[in-house]
């Protein structure tokens, strides 16, 4: 019976972890900048906000491909395929920011879409392939101090840069530090999924037909219940918190008549307990395990979403409570990456690559969603659609999913 491999150690964790977040990061400013610099992007595009919401949720839908990038990953290595992807969101940085208008920028965002769906998920494969599991939630949640501090300081920097220079600048500083950043990744070891078994599934077969091959790319060799489980879990706890990302820029300023500084420091707030989340996953998760740190998470989230009908009574109220939800789910996610990176270590990046897409497609759905929901049933309803979705969520995690311990 195939075993998995303890983690190789050839390479010391500072630089790991250091090279990681500073790649990641770069790749979280590309994506989370259009956010608040939407209408100055849709202006240098000669179009409006409306069209650039639809480019971004064509970049979105790219992650439909993800699963892709991780079949071949597990048989190629993640390193390669992580360069790769990098490659492709360098690209679409270079398109869209030389581009003069939507058709071209089109171009643009598949590519960005592309290269960001296979570069995440495959750094995190990476990541869970080098470490040995008593420090998986370590490293694991050290990465995602990078999503944290896009809002702290790199969304900032940005707006000062596009101030200066202009609204490309930023597309090509970001293109060229990724491109650097591809030969920084490619001197770190290689590292890849324990070959699998040869599969007596149908769908394994060279003869086998199209079904049959559909069936084997979403065929898990082990621990499959857990490992679906966590992935739909995952995805409940997104749709709950992607609503909020989406819609609270427009409740806070319906209801308290919020401007763009004003947002700013919300972002500042957000991005704050999303640090705090990450570090507390990095430095308690390992010790009081990765399924119970994500239950706690997704419990706390559920009742941040309970709490804002009743607390949004006030500005300082409503926001609390939005950061309470905001920083629970972040808690919640960055847990959940050690565990479902171990569910079934010889699958690693198909896992991480189809939870990812499952992830990015009800963003994508939620996207187009939330916003109509909110005229109709306000804040409130939207806060009742998030909890009962942290409820399935809670559900699956308490009744179907398990830690799985790696080989020492």
């Amino acid at each position: 019976m195939a075993t998995t491999p303890a983690p190789q150690r050839d390479i010391s964790f500072a630089r790991l972890i250091t090279t990681s977040i500073s790649a990641r990061l770069l790749v979280d400013i590309g994506a989370q900048m259009f956010n608040p610099f939407l209408p100055i992007f849709a202006a240098g595009l000669n179009t409006n906000v409306v069209v650039m919401g639809r480019l971004l949720g064509l970049r979105s839908s790219m992650g439909m491909l993800a699963p892709i990038f991780g079949a071949l990953a597990d048989r190629v290595g993640y390193r390669q395929v992580m360069t790769g992807a990098l490659l492709f969101a360098a690209s679409g940085m270079m398109v869209v920011g030389s581009s003069r208008d939507v058709p071209q920028a089109i171009i643009g965002m598949i590519l960005l879409g592309i290269g960001s769906a296979g570069f995440v998920p495959m750094l995190q494969a990476y990541l869970s392939a080098r470490l040995p599991y008593a420090q998986l939630a370590r490293g694991m949640g050290m990465l995602e101090y990078s999503w944290a501090l896009t809002g702290i300081v790199g969304l900032s920097l940005m707006g000062l840069l596009i101030a200066a220079t202009g609204w490309r600048t930023p597309f090509f500083l970001l293109g060229t530090g990724m491109l650097l950043m591809v030969f920084v990744l490619r001197t770190l070891p290689s590292a890849r999924g324990t070959p699998p078994v040869p599969s007596s599934h149908p769908g394994s077969s060279p003869t086998a037909t199209l079904s049959q091959r559909i069936g084997n790319f979403f065929h898990v060799e082990t621990n499959a219940v857990s490992t679906y489980a966590t992935i739909f879990a995952t995805a409940a706890n997104f749709y709950a918190a992607v609503q909020f990302m989406i819609l609270h820029g427009v409740w806070f300023a319906d209801q308290y008549g919020f401007g763009a500084r004003e947002l700013g420091y919300v972002a500042l707030l957000f991005g704050c307990f999303d640090l705090v989340a990450s570090v507390s996953v990095s430095l308690f998760t390992d010790r009081f395990g990765k399924r119970r740190s994500v239950i706690v998470g997704t419990t706390g989230a559920l009742l941040g979403y309970l709490l804002i009908p009743w607390l949004n009574v006030g500005v300082i109220p409503a926001v609390l409570s939005a950061a309470l939800a905001r920083g629970f789910f972040e808690f919640a996610i960055v847990a959940t990456l050690p565990l479902i990176s171990e569910q079934s270590p010889n699958q690693r990046g198909k896992i991480m690559t189809l939870s990812s897409a499952v992830t990015l497609g009800v963003s994508t759905i939620c996207s187009f969603v939330a916003p109509a929901l909110y005229t109709r049933i306000g804040i409130t309803g939207i806060a009742a659609i998030s909890a009962l979705s942290s409820a399935i969520a809670l559900f699956l995690l308490i009744t179907r999913v398990r830690d799985h311990e790696a080989p020492a």
